[in-house]
């Protein structure tokens, strides 16, 4: 695949994206990695294959991975109340808006969260970047940002009554913490035991070693005259919620590990970790006629309006995007994939059995020319087998 070295350089080389690191795997074993750039506009140190990246939202499917773990062990009924393992989303309200003097107006729902709604974003949970009412809450009335980590920042009301609508948020910083209750321990060691080792993953956590640390790409912001400026932007590194949604550190090597084992039906370089029967039920839509629908960016420093293939209907499983028509880039459908906010993009076809990642470090989301790029070079992965 040498061809898909030119679509790596590419944008780096036109200076549209500071560096990338991009790789494509089979079941059996990596086929291609590539990086290029530099990790930091600031820093004459090359992008590299090693370099760590804070993966945010890409972290969402190895949280799932450990919620499923806890379905396999007679743990946790995907269909039970929620709040049975987190008493907490019990008390979690719904808002029906503001009232006169800016308040919100808020009301106890009518149905129980439950588990799989949150793996399947119909909980009633949003992000601030992503919707007007949590923006508010930000501006208006301090609520802290997903960002901080906090507990705070995840007590936020829900949107709409639950189980009624698919709307991307915090679900699965939930459902990390129903698996910190049933597992008594926190998320970062469940997933070092049950996901890390057996996929051999020794550069991904939420609290990086010195060894990551020195590898750290930095988080480019792009500013209005379309220039990429690096900045100092770094996760908690000992964080009071260890963030199931965005939290962790990886590097693409890994991350690839963690693709390949669900071209594998559950199993890794060095151990199982789901069943083959639970990959079947986790790859397919769980939405019903609810319909995945675009992210319309509210906070521009963060993210810009965002929509894979629009016009094409998508769904969700656990906790996959699911294009369920054939994408322009040759993506057959019912194919997996999601990205990260600052502009981290992964798919996973089981069908071919091929599965790629694309990773920059930019915001906002939905940048053209790392979007753009990462549609480029999933596209040329196709042409490329297809030949």
């Amino acid at each position: 695949m040498q061809v898909l070295d030119g679509v790596v350089e590419d944008r780096p080389g036109s200076g549209s994206v500071p560096g990338v690191v991009a790789a494509v795997t089979r079941s059996d074993g990596t086929v291609y990695e590539g990086a290029a750039g530099q990790r930091s506009l600031d820093d004459p140190a090359p992008m590299a294959t090693d370099s760590v990246f804070a993966i945010f939202s890409t972290t969402k499917a190895i949280t799932a991975t450990t919620v499923l773990q806890c379905v396999e062990d007679g743990l946790l009924d995907l269909d039970a109340p929620a709040s049975e393992y987190v008493p907490a989303l019990g008390d979690i309200p719904v808002i029906d808006g503001f009232d006169h003097a800016g308040q919100p107006v808020l009301r106890a729902p009518r149905t129980a969260i439950t588990t799989r709604m949150l793996l399947l974003h119909t909980a009633g949970f949003g992000y601030s970047f992503f919707d007007d009412t949590y923006h508010r809450l930000s501006v208006e009335h301090g609520q802290p940002s997903v960002i901080t980590a906090s507990k705070a920042a995840l007590t936020t009301p829900l949107l709409f009554e639950p189980g009624t609508r698919w709307n991307y948020g915090t679900n699965i910083d939930w459902a990390g913490l129903v698996v910190e209750a049933l597992r008594g321990r926190r998320l970062g060691d469940v997933m070092k035991q049950r996901v890390f080792e057996p996929l051999g993953m020794a550069d991904t956590a939420f609290t990086m070693t010195p060894s990551m640390a020195d590898r750290r790409a930095a988080i480019h912001q792009r500013t209005d005259d379309g220039s990429l400026v690096a900045t100092d932007l770094v996760l908690p590194q000992d964080p009071e919620v260890h963030c199931g949604g965005h939290g962790l550190y990886s590097t693409v090597g890994d991350y690839t590990k963690f693709l390949r084992m669900w071209l594998n039906d559950g199993a890794g370089d060095n151990g199982r970790v789901l069943r083959a029967e639970t990959v079947e039920k986790a790859v397919v839509n769980g939405l019903g006629d609810l319909t995945v629908t675009m992210l319309r960016g509210v906070e521009p420093d963060l993210s810009n309006d965002a929509e894979f293939f629009p016009g094409q209907r998508k769904s969700w499983a656990y906790s996959f995007m699911v294009n369920d028509e054939e994408a322009p880039t040759g993506r057959p459908a019912g194919s997996l994939a999601w990205a990260g906010l600052a502009n981290l993009y992964y798919w996973i076809d089981r069908e071919t059995d091929v599965a790629g990642m694309w990773a920059t470090q930019i915001l906002p989301f939905a940048d053209s020319a790392s979007l753009g790029g990462y549609l480029d070079f999933e596209t040329a992965v196709y042409r490329e087998l297809n030949r």
